[in-house]
């Protein structure tokens, strides 16, 4: 009894912090919607390279899932998710130095990897879980995707405070924050 009850103890834990942290990544994934639009501004972009600065990271989370699910598989949730996040946190920061449109797409591409935390966490929370709970489970796990409006409403308000610069910096520490919480 005793053993299970710790059992229980711990899923509800990695399933917290798994939800933060699928949260912050989705922030961090979702970061361009609000900083981008000073960025255009400041680089004088057009259309098309806006919406090709804008996609980049949509595309590299989405294209990063696969082998991330299969790694997690591997190696485990904890590990490539921690993993992951501690990857991002570099990029994050570096984007308030960015001067130059490759910058940002480069960049982009690495802060993009935030998206791929999806198939990370829903098997590393699923495993902790009985099957008769794991629908449950990944429902609040899946919860964590109300980081892009977190998004929206923290970013603007660090934009007009600070300027555009200041949100990677306090994304980055956020998610460094969450790579130490999560480990």
């Amino acid at each position: 009894m005793a053993s299970e009850l710790n059992n229980d103890k711990k899923a509800w834990s990695v399933l917290l912090v798994s939800t933060l942290a699928f949260t912050v990544c989705f922030m961090v994934w979702m970061m361009f919607g609000v900083i981008g639009i000073p960025i255009k501004k400041a680089l004088d972009l057009n259309s098309t390279q806006f919406g090709l600065l804008m996609a980049t990271p949509v595309l590299t989370g989405s294209l990063v899932r696969v082998p991330l699910g299969i790694w997690t598989d591997r190696f485990g949730g904890r590990i490539v998710m921690a993993l992951l996040m501690a990857t991002t946190v570099p990029a994050i920061w570096l984007m308030s130095y960015a001067t130059a449109y490759w910058h940002f797409l480069t960049i982009g591409l690495f802060v993009g990897l935030a998206g791929g935390s999806f198939s990370v966490g829903t098997p590393y929370v699923a495993r902790w879980f009985p099957k008769n709970r794991q629908g449950m489970a990944m429902g609040v796990y899946g919860a964590g995707n109300s980081g892009a409006a977190v998004n929206k409403f923290v970013a603007p308000v660090l934009l007009v405070a600070f300027g555009w610069t200041m949100v990677p910096q306090v994304y980055a520490a956020i998610m460094l924050g969450t790579v130490v919480l999560f480990w």
